[in-house]
């Protein structure tokens, strides 16, 4: 396995990221979690990235359980982020920030990262001074490196790297999915990293697990290549642009873990044959008009009608696309207690807080049309 070009600190350039673990319920699987975690360690990875908000707190709390509480501090490296729901003023900071090395059970972060920064947040941290206190915080010793998580126009992102030129690492959503994508114009926005020369974390390079399902044209096209998992094609292609550093994979079974640690671990970027695949690939994808939603979560947290978009959402694709006609009935499980599409106030909360800039109000018209006929 290489050495880290821009952190030498981080072993090889694969990350484990923890917003989806395996669950049973509501739970962390806990004994599941920490065989993946001894799994991921063991392959000689040491990159884990949380947030406070992630699986409601939960994810935060499970780190402790399963990789702090069971292995030196010296063998991992741990990214944790700033979210601006958690605090209203410059004084919330830095209790919330001890709150989340409590419940990690770290005494510092390797990189904190302020969280999903775009122009509807930045403003927020700006008043806030939130740049200065984690900058103050790394000179303190209690952040080892800080940067920011981002999901918005490239101006945007100029604006932030003109106003804070001292942020050493950014974190962008990038997948070949959406490398041309006008709304999340990855691309463009690798770009301007590019330009300023920040190193890159990649998150969502399977686009919330929808580069793993593909149509079966498309799917046929990778099965040609007889090269490995549709996963490895995702995370491969986002891996092997120069400025990153660091792809995140949102593991949340063993299986996926020995898939992604196996070609990860000698990692080699697609050959000239598999881009053109891939991009062969994206195009199938594009002509069949499914919802790209990652299934983050943001927008259910703040619904008033607790209407479980994502799920209704993937309902939707599976429908549309495979011709999945269970879905139906899933739809009909998901809200037999309340949050049908129909339900919908249009106070437009969800589309505030999603990171893919989806017209959510108008999608879910769509979505009763098709689930509500009766």
């Amino acid at each position: 396995m290489e050495s880290n070009r821009f952190f030498p600190e981080i072993h090889g350039n694969f990350g484990f990221g923890c917003m989806r673990l395996p669950m049973q319920g509501e739970e962390v699987d806990l004994a599941a979690f920490s065989d993946m975690v001894d799994t991921f360690l063991q392959q000689g990875f040491n990159y884990f990235d949380t947030a406070h908000g992630y699986i409601r707190g939960k994810s935060e709390t499970a780190i402790r359980a399963c990789l702090t509480s069971r292995h030196p501090r010296s063998s991992f490296l741990l990214t944790n982020k700033l979210t601006g729901n958690y605090f209203k003023t410059e004084e919330d900071i830095r209790p919330l920030f001890q709150q989340q090395l409590e419940a990690c059970g770290v005494d510092y972060f390797d990189f904190y990262l302020m969280h999903s920064q775009g122009s509807f947040n930045y403003d927020h941290f700006r008043e806030c001074r939130a740049y200065e206190t984690a900058f103050a915080l790394k000179k303190e010793g209690k952040v080892r490196h800080v940067g920011i998580s981002f999901h918005d126009s490239p101006e945007m992102l100029e604006r932030i790297l003109t106003d804070y030129p001292e942020l050493e690492v950014v974190q962008i959503q990038f997948n070949y999915l959406d490398y041309e994508n006008p709304n999340v114009q990855s691309r463009a926005v690798y770009e301007v990293l590019e330009r300023h020369n920040k190193p890159v974390l990649i998150m969502e390079p399977v686009k919330g697990g929808t580069l793993i399902q593909l149509p079966q044209q498309a799917q046929a096209l990778f099965d040609e290549l007889q090269g490995g998992s549709n996963a490895s094609y995702a995370i491969r292609f986002a891996a092997g642009f120069p400025q990153v550093c660091v792809v995140l994979s949102g593991m949340s079974d063993m299986e996926q873990m020995r898939d992604n640690t196996g070609f990860m671990k000698d990692f080699r970027p697609l050959s000239e044959k598999e881009q053109e695949t891939v991009r062969k690939v994206r195009e199938i994808y594009l002509e069949q008009n499914s919802i790209p939603c990652t299934a983050c979560r943001y927008c259910v947290e703040g619904c008033p009608m607790q209407i479980p978009i994502p799920d209704l959402f993937h309902a939707m694709n599976m429908k549309k696309v495979f011709r999945d006609w269970h879905q139906e009935e899933r739809y009909a499980e998901l809200t037999k207690e309340g949050g049908k599409a129909s339900a919908c106030l249009r106070c437009g909360q969800c589309e505030s807080v999603c990171p893919q800039h989806l017209p959510i109000r108008e999608l879910l018209v769509d979505v009763a049309g098709v689930f509500e006929k009766e």
